[in-house]
């Protein structure tokens, strides 16, 4: 690509997002100030969503990152409107396929041999083809395919140019970001400099097919003793960082629910398995799986007599998006699930807080009210049921809520991310394959699984709750002492910021605490 192009990039991505800041600036601060908030209020949305359908079809035209940024950013739950999320959540990383002849430049030039004398041969025609690379199909020389033990293989190519490509997409958004930075309620809001980082490591990590072949190596080892999950192997001496040569396994599409059926798998069971998977991933391994759409898992008939519990297995592919979860992570998302296995909406919050998903302003009653009140309506419910449930009865508890919702003091820590965005495609998949996929049944068993592991240090835990409560015992007559003194005197200050906030607006008026 010449530097021309590269620049006619640049500025193409540059203008598309100034015109976009304009436009917000003209509303949300111009307007605003001649007093037509309600207007700008009442066309938000459908403002927001139009400029969300235009970045989508930039993306598709430009291709590179651009499709990145668009699945990146449908995964900010946390900084971007419904609106945005929705209208990029179906993005896919699908453009027209590079002429073979560059392709296999790339491939020689990582091979530093013609393809004629590395395989027995090379479909011109791409299987796939991605905004960084495409795949082709391949057939191993006689020799190696009898020492690998198959024949069949797909090659994985980067685009030529993806490099400068990814260079230049990520100084557009770097200025871009800078712009964004300098607007204060933007930069109380996220951390848009942070986030442009973190969106280029994990896209430097994905371009890097050595690291992808190092990820399927590792996720495999996880797998190793479970029969039901299975994995391509890696054909390293015909791998770079720009080439990947696997083991063709393609079988049937996950979600291809009748083909599934047609060959005598349940389904049910399929959407179960998958489950589990991902739960072992998450809360055992700390290390998954973070693209899991359908096609990247096929569901394999065995063909072997192996003494195996199913007649089937799990097949995964294309580890380039993969996500860690540190320990202490890991330990917050344990707390999470088995309170919501439990419908335990203090322990449901002690896991916000330990996730570091709480700022300290959090109103930690009233969050456990809210948490408690969704356990005892919504707890139990199949995916279906819930997405049954009224909208108006939706529309009331958001209501008793409102507040809460629109001041959560809330954050998401760049760990979860990945993982929000690989469970949210998880539901999806799990819902093709069972309409009645049970969320409680699945986390029911691991939250008691988790506390028969929890009552290994049980004992030490009440040791120091013990020693904690009998301090508060020692301490507690002369803190009663010193707060009947105070109330004594006339000093003693109740300080309710929930019931101050739900005041306000009672023409300025503050209710007389008396006593209770």
């Amino acid at each position: 690509m010449t530097s021309s192009q590269l620049r006619a990039r640049y500025w193409r991505i540059v203008f598309f997002f100034a015109r976009v800041t304009a436009s917000f600036i003209w509303f949300e601060i111009v307007l605003r100030r001649l007093k037509m908030g309600g207007f700008v209020a009442r066309t938000r949305a459908e403002r927001t969503r139009k400029a969300a359908a235009r970045f989508r079809v930039l993306a598709i035209s430009m291709g590179g990152l651009m499709i990145k940024v668009g699945q990146f950013l449908s995964a900010r739950l946390d900084v971007l409107p419904p609106e945005v999320i929705k209208e990029l959540a179906d993005l896919q990383d699908e453009v027209p396929p590079e002429e073979f002849v560059a392709v296999q430049a790339v491939a020689e030039s990582e091979l530093a041999l013609p393809l004629s004398k590395q395989f027995a041969s090379f479909d011109r025609v791409p299987l796939a083809a991605a905004s960084l690379g495409q795949v082709h199909r391949a057939t191993l020389l006689a020799g190696d395919a009898a020492e690998v033990g198959f024949a069949d293989v797909v090659v994985k190519v980067q685009r030529p140019d993806i490099q400068q490509i990814i260079e230049v997409d990520l100084s557009a958004l770097r200025t871009v970001g800078g712009w964004l930075e300098r607007y204060r309620p933007i930069r109380n809001r996220a951390d848009i400099r942070a986030l442009i980082e973190e969106f280029a490591k994990t896209t430097l990590e994905e371009v890097d097919y050595l690291e992808e072949a190092v990820n399927l190596d590792a996720f495999a080892a996880n797998f190793a003793q479970d029969p039901r999950v299975a994995t391509p192997a890696v054909l390293w001496e015909l791998s770079g960082r720009r080439l990947l040569t696997l083991q063709d396994v393609s079988a049937i599409k996950l979600t291809d629910r009748d083909a599934v059926t047609a060959a005598g798998i349940d389904p049910v069971e399929v959407a179960q398995v998958l489950a589990d998977t991902f739960l072992q991933q998450i809360l055992i391994d700390g290390f998954f799986h973070a693209d899991p759409h359908p096609g990247n898992i096929f569901v394999t008939p065995r063909t072997d007599s192996s003494a195996a519990d199913l007649d089937w297995t799990m097949t995964f592919i294309d580890f380039g998006m993969f996500g860690r979860v540190p320990e202490e992570l890991r330990g917050g998302l344990r707390d999470l699930l088995i309170a919501a296995g439990l419908r335990d909406s203090t322990r449901f919050v002690a896991g916000l807080q330990r996730l570091d998903l709480l700022l300290p302003s959090a109103d930690l009653w009233q969050i456990e009210s809210a948490a408690e009140q969704v356990f005892d309506r919504f707890g139990g419910l199949r995916i279906d049921e819930l997405q049954q449930i009224d909208p108006e009865e939706l529309i009331r508890f958001g209501l008793q809520f409102r507040e809460l919702l629109l001041e959560l003091p809330f954050q998401v820590p760049k760990d979860l991310l990945l993982l929000g965005r690989a469970v949210g495609i998880l539901s999806g998949n799990c819902t093709a394959l069972d309409p009645e996929f049970d969320i409680w049944g699945t986390i029911t068993p691991y939250a008691t699984q988790l506390l028969d592991e929890d009552r290994s240090s049980l004992s030490e835990t009440v040791q120091k709750e013990a020693i904690e409560l009998g301090r508060l015992a020692l301490t507690l007559p002369s803190r009663a002492d010193r707060v009947l003194t105070l109330a004594e005197r006339g000093q003693l200050k109740v300080d309710m910021p929930a019931l101050a906030r739900n005041s306000r607006g009672c023409n300025g008026l503050q209710p007389a605490l008396t006593g209770y």
